[in-house]
């Protein structure tokens, strides 16, 4: 249960301004510990400069957050600003990131940049940070205004909250399928995607592990999709796509294009004590974007061609994942 908004208000800014102190405090003798006892790898001041930034940073954007509230202008003047401030705070802890884990990253065919068609981008979900850096590329590098299909449980978060929370996207509850009330939301913003505006949907529904894929292949047979399930067990990398939030966008938004994501190279990296493990990263991560014009997209049996295009995902997954030292 999501806490409801005053109540995330009161309590959690001030705990993340509480928390954001005590990390400014602790963190240089811990940065200096870290220096000293790391043995090399540093992964004590790696993480420690990693989390004190992301604190820092979140409690600069809660108060341009803050000014933004009552500076007025028109709809569309608002949304410009935070998404600039989206932008700014992704590109900074892109930065960091990128220095403080040693982070290399390899893009095949990036998207179109110069193309002022809408898009819808369906990617793939695993690793830490994955959803992170696609919004980056996309806000950052390709000029897009990205409007997400994300957990509400991210409302958790201060900083995306506020800022999000003002901006065009989707908050799933819980467990809930992207059927109905969030299918219906997610054709709404799917509708109104215009210009550079892009639609970001992990059709997965979560981040990829063996045993969740498991899970997902029982649930397809419990429910009599036979088919899907057996598709789903040829694809060794990937969940099985949760089709009907993906249908309701494409239907809504025919005048838009479709752009599939694959990424490798934190597929390994489920548990706490495996991202320690591979800190700094010696593997680069590898993404490949594929882009769909509208007019190629077909207009029936929509998602077998979602499945298609999974299993294509799966096979470059397969032949682009880094080799293990």
């Amino acid at each position: 249960m999501i806490p409801p908004r005053f109540v995330r208000r009161v309590a959690l800014i001030p705990l993340l301004v509480v928390v954001t102190a005590v990390a400014v405090v602790v963190g240089a003798p811990l940065l200096l510990l870290g220096l000293v006892v790391s043995r090399g790898r540093r992964r004590v001041a790696r993480v420690t400069v990693i989390a004190v930034s992301w604190l820092v940073m979140e409690c600069v954007v809660l108060c341009a957050a803050l000014a933004l509230w009552p500076a007025g202008g028109d709809p569309e003047t608002t949304r410009e600003r935070h998404y600039a401030l989206c932008g700014w705070f992704l590109g900074r802890m892109y930065g960091v990131a990128t220095r403080a884990l040693g982070l290399v990253i390899e893009i095949q065919e990036p998207l179109n940049a110069s193309s002022d068609r809408p898009v819808i981008v369906l990617s793939r979900h695993a690793g830490p940070g994955d959803s992170f850096l696609i919004v980056h590329f996309l806000l950052n590098v390709y000029g897009r205004r990205p409007r997400i299909v994300m957990k509400a449980a991210l409302r958790l978060d201060p900083a995306v909250d506020v800022v999000l929370g003002r901006l065009p996207n989707v908050f799933v509850t819980g467990r809930e399928e992207p059927g109905g009330r969030v299918a219906a939301e997610i054709g709404r913003q799917a509708a109104g995607l215009a210009g550079r505006d892009a639609l970001l949907i992990f059709p997965e529904g979560g981040n990829f592990t063996p045993r969740r894929r498991v899970r997902a292949i029982r649930s397809l047979r419990r429910r009599g999709r036979r088919v899907a399930a057996e598709r789903a067990r040829g694809m060794a990398n990937v969940l099985p796509p949760r089709g009907t939030g993906t249908l309701a966008a494409l239907a809504a938004a025919p005048h838009a294009d479709v752009v599939f994501v694959a990424h490798t190279g934190a597929d390994d990296l489920l548990s706490p004590r495996d991202i320690w493990r591979n800190i700094p990263m010696e593997q680069p991560l590898r993404a490949r974007w594929w882009r769909i014009p509208h007019e190629e997209i077909p207009e029936e049996d929509r998602e077998r061609w979602l499945y298609d295009w999974w299993e294509t995902i799966d096979a470059w997954i397969a032949e682009n994942r880094p080799e293990q030292g």
